[in-house]
């Protein structure tokens, strides 16, 4: 999801600048847990900068990753919705900038700013169709090819263009966080970047990646 399909990129200038009255700012940084779950659903937090991972454990002890967020993403709604506690982790994985509002407050301005809550449903809606073209790639794909889709989508959220063609990720992404994003083990992951790092689609180093061959990943994924 690109920025202007963010919440913010939603708004309009004045609705925008009601909220930024409302709240307060906050700064955080890798690896700090923004919202915790299980916890009441107290407020709501707007990314302002940088960009964080949502996750859920597992019964095997690792967490999968749910999704990425990066600037104009609300976070903390579907639990602010539901009444219910938050159900998955927040953490930060670089430095990051917020706007923190009240759970109370936030209702009021959805309440006086109806504008704001069609704009809150549209991302919803477009949160939702994401989530099931994931859940279609799961049941069709293999590990290599869930990778390659990851990846992907990464070049189209996260790339930088490079001389020669080539697309560097932005995103600070270890080979835990892809494994727990493609619903792979770290074996099984670690053995699908090694088979496009032979074919030379790709190359990786610590927290960096690098497309080389992006239309050659756009078909291999499903």
């Amino acid at each position: 999801m690109s920025a202007s399909d963010e919440f913010l990129g939603l708004l309009n200038a004045e609705d925008r600048a009601e909220l930024e009255r409302i709240g307060h700012r906050r700064q955080a940084d890798r690896p700090d847990v923004l919202l915790a779950r299980g916890d009441e659903a107290d407020r709501v937090l707007v990314l302002e900068a940088g960009r964080v991972k949502v996750t859920v454990p597992t019964a095997s002890g690792t967490d999968a990753v749910l999704t990425f967020r990066g600037p104009g993403a609300l976070l903390g709604e579907q639990a602010l919705v539901d009444r219910r506690p938050r159900s998955a982790d927040v953490v930060a994985i670089e430095p990051v900038e917020l706007l923190v509002v009240a759970a109370s407050t936030f209702r009021s301005y959805l309440a006086s700013h109806p504008d704001v809550a069609l704009a809150m449903l549209a991302m919803l809606s477009n949160r939702l169709r994401a989530s099931d073209r994931r859940l279609a790639e799961f049941a069709a794909a293999d590990t290599l090819g869930r990778v390659a889709a990851r990846l992907v989508e990464l070049c189209d959220t996260h790339g930088d263009a490079v001389e020669g063609g080539g697309v560097r990720i932005t995103l600070p992404i270890t080979q835990e966080d892809l494994a727990g994003w493609t619903g792979s083990s770290l074996e099984s992951t670690a053995k699908a970047l090694r088979q496009l790092r032979s074919l030379g689609w790709i190359t990786t180093g610590r927290r960096a990646l690098e497309v080389h061959d992006l239309a050659a990943l756009r078909q291999r994924a499903p």
